[in-house]
């Protein structure tokens, strides 16, 4: 709309380098007035849009390495946004955030487990050894655990964290577990072709990590269903050699294993929930 009234596009097709530079200033001061008139909504939108492209542009370009920049600029959106840095996502440092951590990503592994066990008596899969050592696994773990970690935390806070923050009215209602969940599955642009079957299973993913934001008032449980499936995926397929004997053998099982977290979720949730908690501001 900005070009369509200002303009470079309606202006004569030649811009001189001057010219170019006055419209150029005039387009950077029309974007500096409007966020000084309302701050807080367009700091969120530049925060938006830099996580989204920084959390995209690895997976496009497939040097997954470059994600790495995703939680230090999280952390640097939230300082300037007024909160303590990674706390403006709900990723708060307590005993009860270690605790919580750690027993989502025990729950999300060990359903892994069963998802695989059910697969293989239900003739879905075909399970056998890749044969590798154990030291060869061993070595592997560290970097599995990392590399999860950081792809799972990095999604968390763009499509739950961040949209339970800058949406204080929507965070407050159960609404926010759907509509995060939707923005999960479409967060996942180089799999939307894969079809409603994708869409389906990424979104009951969706609502089991959102539920865990909502209901717990902090992002390290959400961080650590994701992260201990993701990791589990990675660690079976390293060490075991799976094959798929049914076409949906995936999202069959994927599905209904975050249906059950989510149960989990909604069965072990805390009285006081995400919308009572204060906001982590400066002091």
């Amino acid at each position: 709309m900005l070009l369509e009234r200002g303009s470079i596009e309606c202006a004569p097709a030649v811009l001189s380098e001057p010219e170019l530079a006055l419209k150029s200033y005039h387009i950077a001061y029309f974007y500096f007035q409007a966020i000084m008139m309302n701050p807080s909504r367009a700091g969120f939108f530049v925060a938006f849009l830099c996580l989204f492209v920084a959390y995209q542009l690895p997976e496009g370009l497939k040097m997954y390495e470059l994600m790495l920049v995703v939680v230090p600029l999280a952390w640097v959106a939230g300082r300037l946004l007024g909160y303590r840095g990674l706390d403006a996502w709900y990723l708060g440092r307590s005993p009860r955030c270690w605790l919580l951590l750690a027993a989502t990503f025990a729950l999300a592994v060990g359903l892994k487990a069963a998802a695989l066990g059910t697969g293989t008596a239900l003739g879905m899969y075909s399970i056998a050894s890749l044969g590798k050592s154990a030291g060869a696994l061993a070595m592997a773990m560290p970097y599995l655990l990392f590399a999860t970690f950081v792809s799972s935390i990095s999604e968390d806070i763009l499509t739950r964290g961040f949209v339970k923050r800058a949406l204080p009215r929507l965070g407050a209602q159960w609404l926010f577990i759907p509509v995060s969940a939707g923005l999960y599955v479409l967060n996942h642009i180089y799999r939307l072709g894969n079809g409603p079957a994708e869409w389906i299973t990424l979104f009951c993913y969706g609502l089991a990590y959102a539920a865990a934001l909502h209901y717990s008032g902090s992002l390290w449980p959400a961080v650590g269903l994701h992260w201990g499936w993701n990791f589990a995926n990675q660690a079976a397929d390293s060490a075991l050699d799976i094959q798929r004997l049914t076409e949906n053998a995936s999202p069959l099982l994927s599905a209904p294993a975050h249906l059950l977290m989510l149960a989990a979720v909604i069965y072990f949730r805390p009285r006081a929930t995400s919308h009572q908690m204060a906001p982590a501001m400066h002091a």
